[in-house]
């Protein structure tokens, strides 16, 4: 058997039909069809159950399928290996970052990076946190920024940075005249959301729970964007928090009605995160490396206490 069979073997069972693993993987159907028949019949075992829509994997082939992974990785090592003893550092590298981080963070160190490493032809992905993971564990990307910890077995962590939880609160407001603002300032009744699935809200939920309030029926209106979420809270809907780098571009108007917290600031950890097999690993320090270089001067706050993205039961 071949790493190329074994990586036909990988796209059948995780697409589970013979025709979309072809052309994920470039080949016509005959083709992959044929070379997953070689493997079994040199096996005499089949891998996967034909009888069933959508194909299955047998006891046999999912053991056979958790072995080739390591295999496929440990070859597609052995090229990470000799690309880092020649300094090399190019060729494609799959970036995923979750939507509350992208437009903020990404203009921040794109040019520097392009500029460093031209030979790296970087696609970039805006996912959110729980596609992240997915396709992290599936080997379509490389790494990604989101807010840790996730508690992930196979995925590692590097703290990118700490980014404090910044309040927005309309005139109206009873700590409006107030320079700084604890959580228990806020009316959790009117406090506006980021819909479900972004991180950022469930890390808004835990602030809350750590203050020792129940959320639970309280947020009324939830959004896509912050930026609906400011003009909900101009109009006196209520009030809203935001991460710190996005107050950065507001216009000034806006940013007189920003709130910092008394410290220990509440913030959320940012970390650069990577499947363990540590593929690419040169890539993923140079990348480290530039948001580092451009991060330190963006956010000075020290003392922060993390509120983490997970739902705490």
């Amino acid at each position: 058997m071949t790493i190329t069979q074994l990586q036909y073997v990988l796209a059948v069972a995780e697409y589970k039909n013979f025709t979309l693993a072809a052309e994920k993987c470039f080949v016509t159907q005959p083709t992959l069809s044929m070379q997953i028949q070689k493997i079994e019949e040199e096996l005499n075992i089949l891998i996967f159950d034909r009888s069933k829509k959508p194909i299955q994997l047998t006891d046999i082939g999912q053991k056979i399928v958790n072995q080739a992974k390591n295999i496929v990785n440990e070859a597609d090592r052995i090229k990470d290996i000799v690309e880092q003893q020649k300094g090399f550092i190019g060729g494609e590298f799959r970036l995923g970052i979750i939507p509350t981080i992208m437009p903020t963070l990404l203009p921040m160190f794109l040019n520097n990076f392009i500029k460093k490493y031209p030979k790296v032809k970087l696609i970039i992905e805006e996912l959110n946190t729980e596609e992240i993971i997915t396709r992290l564990k599936n080997g379509h990307l490389d790494a990604a920024i989101a807010a840790t910890p996730l508690m992930e077995e196979k995925i590692k962590e590097i703290v990118l940075y700490f980014e404090p939880f910044v309040a927005y609160l309309p005139e109206s407001h009873d700590s409006f005249q107030k320079k700084e603002i604890e959580v228990s300032d806020l009316n959790v009744d009117e406090i506006l959301l980021l819909q479900d699935g972004h991180c950022f809200r469930d890390g808004i939920l835990n602030l809350c729970k750590t203050a020792g309030k129940n959320e639970a029926n309280h947020f009324r209106i939830e959004s896509g964007s912050f930026e609906t979420l400011i003009k909900l809270a101009d109009e006196g809907l209520g009030t809203t928090l935001l991460p710190y780098l996005h107050t950065l571009e507001l216009k000034d108007k806006d940013k007189a009605k920003l709130r910092h917290f008394v410290e220990p600031k509440p913030a959320r950890e940012v970390s650069l995160i990577f499947p363990k097999t540590e593929l690419k690993i040169h890539m993923i320090e140079a990348l480290r490396s530039t948001i580092a270089g451009v991060i330190k001067g963006a956010i000075v706050f020290q003392n922060v206490e993390i509120i983490s993205p997970l739902q705490k039961k």
